[in-house]
Protein backbone atom coordinates (compact mmCIF):
# COMPACT_ATOMS: atom_id res chain seq x y z
CA UNK A 1 0.00 0.00 0.00
CA UNK A 2 0.94 3.60 -0.77
CA UNK A 3 3.08 4.64 2.61
CA UNK A 4 0.62 7.05 3.95
CA UNK A 5 1.84 10.63 5.32
CA UNK A 6 1.12 11.81 8.75
CA UNK A 7 1.06 14.46 11.30
CA UNK A 8 0.68 14.88 14.91
CA UNK A 9 2.26 16.80 18.03
CA UNK A 10 4.58 15.99 20.58
CA UNK A 11 4.07 17.49 24.43
CA UNK A 12 6.20 20.72 22.50
CA UNK A 13 3.68 21.74 20.50
CA UNK A 14 6.04 20.51 17.45
CA UNK A 15 4.30 18.52 14.76
CA UNK A 16 6.14 15.13 13.74
CA UNK A 17 6.27 13.73 10.47
CA UNK A 18 5.55 10.08 9.93
CA UNK A 19 4.20 7.35 6.99
CA UNK A 20 1.93 5.03 7.82
CA UNK A 21 2.94 1.84 5.69
CA UNK A 22 -0.02 -0.78 5.72
CA UNK A 23 -0.22 -4.06 4.01
CA UNK A 24 -3.25 -3.95 1.19
CA UNK A 25 -6.49 -5.77 0.40
CA UNK A 26 -5.46 -7.98 3.84
CA UNK A 27 -6.10 -8.03 7.25
CA UNK A 28 -3.62 -6.38 9.54
CA UNK A 29 -3.02 -8.48 12.44
CA UNK A 30 -1.27 -6.02 14.11
CA UNK A 31 0.55 -2.61 14.23
CA UNK A 32 3.84 -1.81 14.73
CA UNK A 33 5.83 1.38 16.02
CA UNK A 34 9.35 1.73 15.12
CA UNK A 35 12.38 4.53 16.34
CA UNK A 36 15.08 5.24 14.84
CA UNK A 37 18.45 5.49 15.21
CA UNK A 38 20.42 8.34 16.52
CA UNK A 39 20.52 10.95 13.75
CA UNK A 40 18.93 8.52 11.33
CA UNK A 41 15.33 9.13 10.42
CA UNK A 42 12.18 7.39 9.41
CA UNK A 43 13.35 6.80 5.31
CA UNK A 44 16.90 5.33 6.01
CA UNK A 45 16.52 2.60 3.40
CA UNK A 46 16.77 0.01 6.04
CA UNK A 47 13.86 0.92 7.92
CA UNK A 48 11.68 0.95 4.73
CA UNK A 49 13.19 -2.62 3.68
CA UNK A 50 12.14 -4.00 7.27
CA UNK A 51 8.76 -2.09 7.27
CA UNK A 52 8.24 -3.82 3.55
CA UNK A 53 8.87 -7.34 5.64
CA UNK A 54 6.43 -6.88 8.02
CA UNK A 55 3.86 -5.71 5.70
CA UNK A 56 4.31 -8.88 3.99
CA UNK A 57 3.29 -10.78 7.14
CA UNK A 58 0.44 -8.31 7.45
CA UNK A 59 1.89 -5.71 10.72
CA UNK A 60 1.15 -2.25 9.84
CA UNK A 61 4.57 -0.18 10.86
CA UNK A 62 4.27 3.85 12.01
CA UNK A 63 7.82 4.92 11.48
CA UNK A 64 8.56 8.84 12.04
CA UNK A 65 11.05 11.08 12.38
CA UNK A 66 12.32 12.20 15.90
CA UNK A 67 12.07 15.71 16.98
CA UNK A 68 14.70 18.01 14.94
CA UNK A 69 15.23 15.45 12.54
CA UNK A 70 14.16 14.62 8.83
CA UNK A 71 10.68 16.54 8.29
CA UNK A 72 10.07 16.84 11.81
CA UNK A 73 9.92 20.28 13.62
CA UNK A 74 12.05 21.12 16.37
CA UNK A 75 15.96 22.37 16.20
CA UNK A 76 17.82 18.75 17.40
CA UNK A 77 20.53 20.66 19.01
CA UNK A 78 17.55 21.44 21.92
CA UNK A 79 16.55 17.52 21.58
CA UNK A 80 17.77 14.76 24.01
CA UNK A 81 17.02 11.05 25.00
CA UNK A 82 14.25 12.50 26.88
CA UNK A 83 12.72 14.42 24.03
CA UNK A 84 12.63 10.98 21.75
CA UNK A 85 11.12 9.22 24.69
CA UNK A 86 8.62 12.03 24.70
CA UNK A 87 7.96 11.47 20.90
CA UNK A 88 7.15 7.83 21.41
CA UNK A 89 4.80 8.53 23.93
CA UNK A 90 3.10 10.92 21.19
CA UNK A 91 3.37 8.86 18.51
CA UNK A 92 1.79 5.76 20.58
CA UNK A 93 -1.25 7.92 21.39
CA UNK A 94 -1.42 8.91 18.31
CA UNK A 95 -1.65 5.71 17.27
CA UNK A 96 -4.58 4.56 19.79
CA UNK A 97 -6.72 7.69 19.25
CA UNK A 98 -6.90 6.45 15.74
CA UNK A 99 -7.78 3.02 16.49
CA UNK A 100 -4.72 1.29 15.75
CA UNK A 101 -3.02 0.85 19.23
CA UNK A 102 0.79 -0.44 19.07
CA UNK A 103 1.21 -3.99 19.87
CA UNK A 104 4.95 -4.58 18.90
CA UNK A 105 7.73 -1.70 19.49
CA UNK A 106 10.73 -1.80 17.44
CA UNK A 107 13.73 0.32 18.11
CA UNK A 108 17.32 0.64 16.23
CA UNK A 109 20.25 1.29 18.31
CA UNK A 110 19.46 4.52 20.48
CA UNK A 111 15.94 4.31 19.43
CA UNK A 112 16.58 0.42 21.00
CA UNK A 113 17.42 1.87 24.04
CA UNK A 114 14.38 4.38 23.70
CA UNK A 115 11.46 1.55 23.41
CA UNK A 116 13.18 -0.44 26.03
CA UNK A 117 12.02 2.76 28.63
CA UNK A 118 8.66 3.17 27.42
CA UNK A 119 7.09 -0.47 26.52
CA UNK A 120 5.97 -0.77 30.34
CA UNK A 121 4.07 2.18 30.19
CA UNK A 122 2.35 2.04 26.70
CA UNK A 123 -0.51 -0.66 27.44
CA UNK A 124 -1.17 -1.46 24.06
CA UNK A 125 2.28 -3.05 23.56
CA UNK A 126 2.63 -6.91 24.22
CA UNK A 127 6.34 -7.81 21.84
CA UNK A 128 9.27 -5.46 21.99
CA UNK A 129 12.21 -5.65 19.58
CA UNK A 130 15.10 -4.00 19.71
CA UNK A 131 18.01 -4.07 16.86
CA UNK A 132 21.80 -3.25 17.95
CA UNK A 133 20.79 -1.46 21.40
CA UNK A 134 22.56 0.07 23.69
CA UNK A 135 22.02 -1.38 27.16
CA UNK A 136 22.35 2.08 28.30
CA UNK A 137 21.95 5.96 26.55
CA UNK A 138 25.08 6.85 28.46
CA UNK A 139 26.45 4.55 25.43
CA UNK A 140 26.07 7.15 22.95
CA UNK A 141 28.77 9.48 24.46
CA UNK A 142 31.39 7.35 22.88
CA UNK A 143 30.49 9.62 19.53
CA UNK A 144 31.43 12.97 21.03
CA UNK A 145 34.26 11.11 22.54
CA UNK A 146 37.09 13.69 21.15
CA UNK A 147 35.03 16.90 21.91
CA UNK A 148 33.25 15.56 25.38
CA UNK A 149 35.72 18.59 26.74
CA UNK A 150 34.59 20.96 24.64
CA UNK A 151 30.74 20.71 25.07
CA UNK A 152 31.51 20.27 28.88
CA UNK A 153 33.75 23.35 29.14
CA UNK A 154 32.00 25.40 26.45
CA UNK A 155 28.19 24.11 26.57
CA UNK A 156 28.35 23.06 22.97
CA UNK A 157 30.01 21.68 19.95
CA UNK A 158 30.22 20.89 16.28
CA UNK A 159 30.20 17.02 16.00
CA UNK A 160 30.48 14.68 12.39
CA UNK A 161 28.20 11.90 12.89
CA UNK A 162 27.50 9.87 9.70
CA UNK A 163 29.01 12.46 7.74
CA UNK A 164 26.80 15.34 8.74
CA UNK A 165 27.48 17.77 11.31
CA UNK A 166 25.24 18.17 14.31
CA UNK A 167 25.39 20.43 17.61
CA UNK A 168 25.47 18.71 20.74
CA UNK A 169 25.37 20.19 23.98
CA UNK A 170 25.75 19.88 27.84
CA UNK A 171 22.26 19.39 28.12
CA UNK A 172 22.17 16.02 25.96
CA UNK A 173 25.09 14.29 27.82
CA UNK A 174 23.10 15.78 31.45
CA UNK A 175 20.29 14.35 29.95
CA UNK A 176 21.69 10.29 29.03
CA UNK A 177 22.65 9.98 32.73
CA UNK A 178 19.04 10.34 33.96
CA UNK A 179 17.96 7.04 32.36
CA UNK A 180 18.33 3.74 33.33
CA UNK A 181 17.21 1.29 31.02
CA UNK A 182 18.08 -1.64 32.38
CA UNK A 183 16.72 -0.80 35.72
CA UNK A 184 13.76 -0.23 33.14
CA UNK A 185 13.50 -3.22 32.17
CA UNK A 186 13.62 -5.45 35.10
CA UNK A 187 10.17 -3.48 35.70
CA UNK A 188 8.39 -5.16 33.08
CA UNK A 189 5.38 -7.50 33.53
CA UNK A 190 3.85 -9.34 30.50
CA UNK A 191 5.97 -7.80 27.61
CA UNK A 192 7.78 -10.24 25.34
CA UNK A 193 11.28 -8.61 24.32
CA UNK A 194 13.49 -9.61 21.04
CA UNK A 195 16.80 -8.77 21.47
CA UNK A 196 18.86 -8.57 17.87
CA UNK A 197 22.46 -8.01 17.48
CA UNK A 198 25.57 -8.48 15.03
CA UNK A 199 28.73 -9.66 16.78
CA UNK A 200 30.56 -8.00 14.28
CA UNK A 201 28.58 -4.50 15.25
CA UNK A 202 31.75 -1.89 15.75
CA UNK A 203 29.29 0.75 16.74
CA UNK A 204 27.65 -1.39 20.09
CA UNK A 205 29.44 -3.89 20.91
CA UNK A 206 27.89 -7.07 21.37
CA UNK A 207 28.17 -7.37 25.21
CA UNK A 208 24.82 -4.38 25.43
CA UNK A 209 22.97 -7.43 23.42
CA UNK A 210 24.21 -9.51 26.78
CA UNK A 211 23.55 -6.87 29.11
CA UNK A 212 19.60 -5.91 28.05
CA UNK A 213 18.76 -9.93 27.95
CA UNK A 214 19.83 -10.90 31.72
CA UNK A 215 18.00 -7.29 32.73
CA UNK A 216 14.80 -8.91 31.52
CA UNK A 217 12.31 -10.98 32.81
CA UNK A 218 10.95 -14.22 30.21
CA UNK A 219 9.29 -14.31 27.72
CA UNK A 220 12.96 -12.88 25.94
CA UNK A 221 14.82 -14.34 23.40
CA UNK A 222 18.21 -13.20 21.64
CA UNK A 223 18.68 -13.79 17.92
CA UNK A 224 22.32 -13.02 16.47
CA UNK A 225 22.57 -11.15 13.33
CA UNK A 226 25.58 -12.40 12.12
CA UNK A 227 27.64 -10.48 9.35
CA UNK A 228 25.63 -7.83 9.51
CA UNK A 229 26.78 -3.79 10.04
CA UNK A 230 25.18 -1.62 12.64
CA UNK A 231 23.07 0.00 10.60
CA UNK A 232 21.78 -2.71 8.39
CA UNK A 233 22.94 -1.31 4.86
CA UNK A 234 22.59 -4.67 3.05
CA UNK A 235 18.87 -5.28 2.05
CA UNK A 236 18.98 -8.57 2.68
CA UNK A 237 19.81 -8.06 6.52
CA UNK A 238 17.16 -5.02 7.12
CA UNK A 239 14.62 -7.66 5.26
CA UNK A 240 15.40 -10.43 6.86
CA UNK A 241 15.30 -8.26 10.60
CA UNK A 242 11.60 -7.66 9.67
CA UNK A 243 11.02 -11.11 8.78
CA UNK A 244 11.99 -12.23 12.08
CA UNK A 245 10.37 -10.01 14.19
CA UNK A 246 6.70 -11.03 12.68
CA UNK A 247 7.53 -14.52 12.88
CA UNK A 248 8.83 -14.06 16.53
CA UNK A 249 6.00 -11.63 17.26
CA UNK A 250 3.03 -13.71 15.90
CA UNK A 251 2.56 -15.94 19.31
CA UNK A 252 1.82 -13.10 21.48
CA UNK A 253 -0.51 -11.22 18.56
CA UNK A 254 -4.19 -11.72 18.85
CA UNK A 255 -5.87 -11.08 15.54
CA UNK A 256 -8.85 -8.14 15.72
CA UNK A 257 -11.40 -7.94 13.13
CA UNK A 258 -11.64 -4.56 13.33
CA UNK A 259 -8.19 -4.13 11.39
CA UNK A 260 -9.31 -6.14 8.37
CA UNK A 261 -9.07 -3.94 5.29
CA UNK A 262 -11.82 -4.20 2.84
CA UNK A 263 -11.01 -6.24 0.29
CA UNK A 264 -13.12 -4.79 -2.60
CA UNK A 265 -14.09 -5.73 -5.81
CA UNK A 266 -10.99 -5.98 -7.57
CA UNK A 267 -9.45 -9.45 -7.98
CA UNK A 268 -5.35 -7.60 -7.83
CA UNK A 269 -4.53 -4.64 -6.89
CA UNK A 270 -0.95 -2.71 -7.01
CA UNK A 271 0.02 0.39 -5.38
CA UNK A 272 3.39 2.70 -5.35
CA UNK A 273 4.37 5.42 -4.28
CA UNK A 274 7.69 7.63 -4.01
CA UNK A 275 9.69 4.56 -3.90
CA UNK A 276 11.22 3.89 -7.41
CA UNK A 277 9.88 0.70 -9.01
CA UNK A 278 8.67 -0.80 -5.43
CA UNK A 279 5.16 -1.99 -5.75
CA UNK A 280 2.94 -3.61 -3.33
CA UNK A 281 0.10 -5.86 -4.83
CA UNK A 282 -2.65 -7.56 -3.32
CA UNK A 283 -3.79 -10.77 -5.48
CA UNK A 284 -6.92 -12.10 -3.86
CA UNK A 285 -6.10 -11.49 -0.82
CA UNK A 286 -2.42 -12.20 -0.58
CA UNK A 287 0.30 -9.98 -0.64
CA UNK A 288 3.48 -9.71 -2.35
CA UNK A 289 6.19 -6.79 -3.89
CA UNK A 290 7.02 -6.33 -7.26
CA UNK A 291 9.92 -4.20 -8.68
CA UNK A 292 12.89 -4.13 -11.26
CA UNK A 293 15.90 -5.13 -11.59
CA UNK A 294 19.38 -3.19 -10.30
CA UNK A 295 20.58 -2.42 -13.87
CA UNK A 296 17.07 -1.13 -14.59
CA UNK A 297 17.15 1.80 -11.22
CA UNK A 298 15.16 -0.78 -8.46
CA UNK A 299 16.40 -2.48 -5.52
CA UNK A 300 15.65 -6.31 -6.88
CA UNK A 301 13.32 -7.11 -4.26
CA UNK A 302 10.92 -8.71 -5.98
CA UNK A 303 9.87 -10.20 -9.40
CA UNK A 304 9.50 -7.95 -12.61
CA UNK A 305 6.27 -7.27 -13.94
CA UNK A 306 7.82 -9.86 -17.08
CA UNK A 307 8.68 -12.08 -14.06
CA UNK A 308 5.27 -12.02 -12.79
CA UNK A 309 3.58 -12.91 -16.06
CA UNK A 310 5.66 -16.20 -16.82
CA UNK A 311 4.79 -17.02 -13.08
CA UNK A 312 1.08 -16.89 -13.91
CA UNK A 313 2.27 -19.08 -17.30
CA UNK A 314 3.99 -21.71 -15.58
CA UNK A 315 1.40 -22.04 -12.15
CA UNK A 316 -1.20 -22.04 -14.91
CA UNK A 317 0.75 -24.69 -16.81
CA UNK A 318 1.37 -26.80 -13.71
CA UNK A 319 -2.37 -27.26 -12.55
CA UNK A 320 -3.76 -27.71 -15.57
CA UNK A 321 -1.88 -30.98 -15.82
CA UNK A 322 -2.38 -32.10 -12.71
CA UNK A 323 -6.09 -31.51 -12.73
CA UNK A 324 -5.97 -33.39 -16.44
CA UNK A 325 -3.85 -36.61 -14.85
CA UNK A 326 -5.76 -36.61 -11.76
CA UNK A 327 -8.87 -36.62 -14.13
CA UNK A 328 -7.50 -39.68 -15.97
CA UNK A 329 -6.05 -41.29 -13.36
CA UNK A 330 -2.48 -40.78 -14.43
CA UNK A 331 0.29 -42.00 -12.07
CA UNK A 332 1.37 -37.73 -12.16
CA UNK A 333 3.21 -37.60 -8.85
CA UNK A 334 5.01 -33.70 -9.27
CA UNK A 335 5.55 -31.87 -12.58
CA UNK A 336 8.10 -29.10 -13.18
CA UNK A 337 7.60 -25.87 -15.23
CA UNK A 338 10.29 -23.66 -16.24
CA UNK A 339 9.56 -20.21 -18.16
CA UNK A 340 11.75 -17.95 -19.87
CA UNK A 341 10.08 -14.63 -21.38
CA UNK A 342 12.83 -13.53 -24.56
CA UNK A 343 12.46 -10.02 -24.19
CA UNK A 344 14.94 -6.84 -24.28
CA UNK A 345 13.45 -5.17 -20.34
CA UNK A 346 15.20 -2.00 -20.55
CA UNK A 347 14.28 -1.61 -24.55
CA UNK A 348 10.55 -2.41 -23.97
CA UNK A 349 10.65 0.23 -21.00
CA UNK A 350 12.46 2.81 -22.72
CA UNK A 351 10.14 2.59 -25.78
CA UNK A 352 6.93 1.93 -23.57
CA UNK A 353 5.05 5.16 -24.43
CA UNK A 354 5.74 5.57 -28.41
CA UNK A 355 7.17 2.08 -29.86
CA UNK A 356 5.00 -0.14 -31.14
CA UNK A 357 3.57 -3.67 -29.51
CA UNK A 358 6.49 -6.65 -29.61
CA UNK A 359 5.74 -10.06 -29.73
CA UNK A 360 7.21 -11.76 -27.08
CA UNK A 361 8.27 -15.51 -26.90
CA UNK A 362 7.44 -17.88 -23.59
CA UNK A 363 9.93 -20.84 -23.55
CA UNK A 364 8.74 -23.33 -21.38
CA UNK A 365 10.32 -26.37 -20.50
CA UNK A 366 8.12 -29.05 -18.48
CA UNK A 367 9.44 -32.15 -16.75
CA UNK A 368 7.35 -35.00 -15.26
CA UNK A 369 7.71 -36.99 -11.99
CA UNK A 370 6.25 -40.67 -11.60
CA UNK A 371 5.57 -43.85 -13.00
CA UNK A 372 4.04 -42.62 -16.70
CA UNK A 373 4.33 -44.49 -20.07
CA UNK A 374 5.08 -42.27 -22.95
CA UNK A 375 1.86 -42.25 -24.21
CA UNK A 376 0.48 -40.88 -20.58
CA UNK A 377 3.09 -38.17 -20.46
CA UNK A 378 2.53 -37.21 -24.43
CA UNK A 379 -1.39 -36.62 -22.87
CA UNK A 380 -0.31 -34.81 -20.17
CA UNK A 381 2.23 -32.67 -22.10
CA UNK A 382 -0.53 -31.99 -25.10
CA UNK A 383 -2.73 -30.33 -22.38
CA UNK A 384 -0.04 -27.89 -21.24
CA UNK A 385 -1.28 -25.48 -24.17
CA UNK A 386 -4.72 -25.78 -23.08
CA UNK A 387 -4.55 -23.97 -19.74
CA UNK A 388 -6.34 -20.65 -19.71
CA UNK A 389 -3.18 -18.21 -19.52
CA UNK A 390 -1.44 -20.30 -22.41
CA UNK A 391 -4.56 -19.82 -24.44
CA UNK A 392 -5.23 -16.06 -23.24
CA UNK A 393 -1.60 -15.23 -23.80
CA UNK A 394 -1.71 -16.79 -27.45
CA UNK A 395 -4.51 -15.27 -28.54
CA UNK A 396 -4.57 -11.79 -27.06
CA UNK A 397 -6.82 -9.80 -24.98
CA UNK A 398 -8.54 -6.80 -24.37
CA UNK A 399 -7.97 -4.47 -21.38
CA UNK A 400 -10.08 -1.44 -20.82
CA UNK A 401 -9.04 1.34 -18.30
CA UNK A 402 -11.18 3.54 -16.49
CA UNK A 403 -10.33 6.37 -13.48
CA UNK A 404 -11.63 6.05 -10.04
CA UNK A 405 -11.20 8.71 -7.11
Amino acid sequence: MKAEKVYFTNQEGLQLSGQLQKPIGQKIKAYALFAHCFTCGKDLKAVRNLSESLNQKNIAVLRFDFSGLGQSEGDFASTNFSTNINDLFAAAQFMDENNMAPEILIGHSLGGSAVLMVADKIPSVKAVATIGAPSEAEHVKHLFQPHLNTILEEGDAEVNIGGRPFVIKKQFLHDLEGHAVQKSISKWRKKALLVMHSPQDTIVGIENAREIYEAAHHPKSYISLDGADHLLSKSADSEYVGLLIASWANRYLAVDEKHRIPKGESQVIAQIDEEPFITRISANNFGLIADEPEEMGGQNLGPSPYDLVSAGLAACTAMTMQLYARHKKFPLQGAKVEVNYEHDHASDAKDCVTGEAKKGLFHRKISLQGPLDEKQKARILSIADKCPVHKSLEKGTNISTETSH
